[in-house]
């Protein structure tokens, strides 16, 4: 098996794409909890502030999963895409396709 380039680049293309849409959709989620005492029947404050740290939790999720992708990137330019950084086999295109960021091969990210 040999890693093909641009099937990785797309990959990677495209969960940063889908990264950066779910980013921009839950910006409003992430903002300040406001209390409105006019707002009747509304989520509690208690409630809205819970939603707005999951939504940051998220966030910070997504921004982790970005770095990966530039980790990702990195190595397809330097020809070490696909192959695992601890034992230097080559991983799996399956588990390329389902983590295109994945450094290791599953029998070393098991360990």
């Amino acid at each position: 098996m040999s890693v093909n380039p641009e099937l990785a680049r797309k990959r990677l293309e495209e969960r940063r794409k889908e990264l950066e849409d779910l980013s921009s959709i839950s910006k409003d989620s992430r903002n300040t909890v406001v209390l409105d005492q006019q707002s009747v029947g509304r989520l509690s404050r208690m409630d809205a502030m819970q939603q707005q740290a999951m939504a940051a939790a998220q966030e910070r999720t997504r921004r982790r999963e970005l770095q990966r992708i530039e980790l990702a990137e990195r190595r397809l330019k330097e020809n070490e895409y696909g192959y695992c950084a601890d034992c230097g086999e080559e991983i799996a295109d399956g588990r390329l396709a389902i983590d295109p960021m994945a450094e290791r091969c599953i029998n070393c990210a098991g360990r």
